[in-house]
């Protein structure tokens, strides 16, 4: 069927106004709905037109993004009222190890170890108080002792720490012969004031009221602590028994004040710092500490924790002895390593 020319031209203006208009048309229902949107209200029972509302009557605020904060605790509870007793102090039950016991009769010691089961306390003294450390430390003007088999003793201590004990390094706080030769100003002088004073044994004492005292101490603590060692016991922290040195502070308030600030700054939350001391009155400066008190008769461990100043002495309070005398067992007990073969053979 041929359409006649003119009827094509016909046609082909219709369809073209026709599109045109189909295109407006689409854009005016756009542009409709769009500004219909301004007036959906949506319910429970779904949306609907509101043309009540005005276009300015905008109820609500502008969203921004949140600010973030910093240090954001988050805590996990498994269960309605777990709590974390991981860290709490315990009773000690063990032994001590010397650097003399090692030097003496190092196979032993060894011995004596292997025998011990896991949930056991062992404090092995790292430190002396002529000064000399019994290992590689990396502190500078450190003495590491010459008289020791540092590479034995060293090994000693990778030991106790694989076989899942409690570790505890005993360094001797203030009496330090070589860090008093180095550092005068942080000793105990003499009444003269010409030199330092020297105990019996011939040894230095520091000063605790010094900055660079407690400097000192600290720095070996942490480098200890860091090493994996679950607590840290200051031996002979106290004065020493003499009237012939120079000190015109309080004694107590001293020791008191070096404590505290020792605390402050080593102490955390799975970490013990823990002083010796001749003094059962001792304050110690928070609850992650323990006070051992040296030599004292098994006869008298009822009357010395009648005296201590804390609560729960059975867990802070420990007694340091080399006999296996049962009595001390009401408290905290750390044996010679020497007497552990009779201790452990009646348990």
């Amino acid at each position: 069927m041929n359409i006649p020319y003119r009827t094509q031209r016909v046609l082909n203006r219709v369809g073209t106004v026709l599109l045109v208009l189909m295109i407006v048309g689409i854009v005016a229902w756009v542009c409709w709905v769009m500004w219909l949107q301004r007036y959906i209200v949506y319910t429970d029972e779904g949306a609907t037109l509101d043309f009540s509302q005005s276009a300015n009557d905008i109820v609500g605020e502008v969203a921004v993004p949140p600010v973030a904060e910093a240090n954001v605790s988050i805590f996990y509870n498994e269960g309605a009222n777990a709590i974390d007793t991981t860290n709490e102090l315990k009773q000690l039950f063990g032994y001590y190890i010397t650097n003399d016991m090692v030097k003496n009769d190092l196979d032993n010691v060894l011995l004596q170890v292997e025998r011990l089961s896991a949930d056991t306390a062992v404090m092995i003294e790292m430190k002396g108080p002529y000064g000399s450390f019994f290992y590689n430390t990396g502190l500078s003007g450190a003495t590491v002792s010459q008289s020791t088999d540092i590479a034995a003793y060293e090994s000693l201590v990778a030991k106790l720490k694989s076989k899942g004990f409690y570790t505890i390094a005993q360094i001797s706080s203030l009496q330090d012969w070589s860090f008093g030769l180095k550092n005068v100003s942080s000793g105990l002088f003499l009444p003269s004031k010409i030199g330092l004073w020297e105990d019996e044994e011939h040894m230095y004492w520091l000063d605790p009221t010094k900055s660079t005292t407690t400097t000192w101490i600290s720095q070996v603590v942490m480098e200890l602590k860091n090493m994996g060692f679950n607590e840290v016991m200051l031996a002979d922290f106290r004065f020493p028994n003499s009237n012939g040195y120079l000190f015109e502070g309080d004694k107590t308030e001293a020791l008191k004040s070096a404590a505290s600030t020792l605390l402050a700054t080593c102490g955390s939350s799975d970490f013990v710092l823990s002083f010796q001391t001749d003094d059962p009155t001792f304050t110690l400066p928070g609850d992650r500490c323990r006070l051992y008190i040296d030599a004292a008769a098994a006869g008298n461990i009822s009357q010395v924790a009648s005296q201590v100043t804390f609560e729960d002495p059975e867990v802070r309070l420990v007694f340091l002895a080399d006999s296996g005398d049962t009595r001390y067992d009401e408290y905290g007990i750390l044996r010679s390593i020497e007497v552990a073969e009779e201790v452990e053979a009646r348990r």
